[in-house]
């Protein structure tokens, strides 16, 4: 197969959604062992010090100076600290599998920033996909007879929220690019800055590092792996169309359950959650391709 300025961003894609699903299921292994918020500290430093540690033969020393590195600075005061967080939570009350399928929802997010703020117009497919994903929420939360669920209600706002910043933060990366090119270079600012913002909240907190455990190395994996995650999906939208590459990093919950299934052999797939997925990721690749 020829790799080309199509194929490539769609196979960075691929691999970024396989990367972001693996990070889930080692979330998952670490949550045994910490809390959330130590968590998400641990594997957004791990990040940043893989990022530090290899800048030298990546960073143009230039694109310090430029306004892209406010842009990217910017993104990393909500993503990942933020997103991170509540995505932890969510894996914490609801599950990886389910986590990753209504966090797939950040397309819809995106497209209805363009429809508020920047006023284009909402078309028959944006509505059938929007419905969809509005139904697996739904059958979510919902089964006959009344609730019948081990979560409760408000968790599903964890995911959804990890969801929303997660879109904010590709168009404000998209316009950083303009004066700083580089996708690493948007990684090792914005996980930079997202490490001192988490670190400052977790001191604030008045929480103290709890001693040495398995779940702390299952969070510093998991980081590392998001990290190239983060890196192969900044990649895919510098050098392709969102069009393109937003559909196919949706379907990380795909790569999730195939995990938790087959590998990790740890997570339970109920009906309700595959019909979950089953309405979600179709929903958000209708946006996203028709939009």
């Amino acid at each position: 197969m020829e790799w080309n300025a199509e194929t490539l961003p769609a196979a960075l894609a691929v691999v970024s959604a396989f990367l972001f699903a693996l990070g889930v299921q080692l979330q998952h292994l670490g949550l045994k062992h910490a809390d959330p918020r130590t968590g998400t500290l641990i594997s957004i430093g791990a990040t940043a010090a893989v990022y530090w540690l290899v800048a030298p033969m990546f960073t143009i020393s230039t694109y310090w100076l430029t306004v892209g590195a406010l842009w990217f600075a910017l993104v990393g005061l909500f993503r990942p600290a933020l997103s991170a967080r509540l995505a932890m939570s969510g894996i914490k009350y609801l599950g990886p599998t389910l986590t990753s399928g209504l966090a797939a929802t950040n397309p819809i997010f995106a497209a209805a920033a363009a429809v508020i703020i920047l006023g284009e117009i909402l078309t028959l497919p944006i509505a059938v996909g929007t419905a969809a994903v509005v139904m697996g929420v739904f059958v979510a939360s919902f089964a006959r007879g009344g609730i019948r669920r081990g979560w409760p209600l408000w968790a599903i706002a964890l995911p959804l929220g990890a969801a929303f910043f997660r879109a904010i933060g590709h168009p404000i990366t998209m316009i950083g690019y303009e004066t700083a090119p580089s996708p690493y270079f948007a990684g090792l600012v914005s996980y930079s800055v997202s490490f001192v913002v988490s670190l400052g909240a977790y001191q604030l907190g008045r929480r103290k590092m709890p001693p040495l455990s398995p779940g702390m190395g299952w969070f510093a994996l998991a980081g590392t792996i998001n990290g190239l995650s983060l890196y192969c999906l900044n990649t895919a939208l510098a050098t392709g169309k969102l069009l393109t590459v937003a559909p196919i990093v949706s379907c990380s919950p795909v790569f999730a359950m195939a995990l938790g299934l087959f590998v990790f052999k740890k997570e339970i797939i109920t009906r309700r959650t595959v019909a979950t997925i089953a309405l979600v990721v179709p929903g958000v690749v209708i946006v996203v391709v028709y939009g």
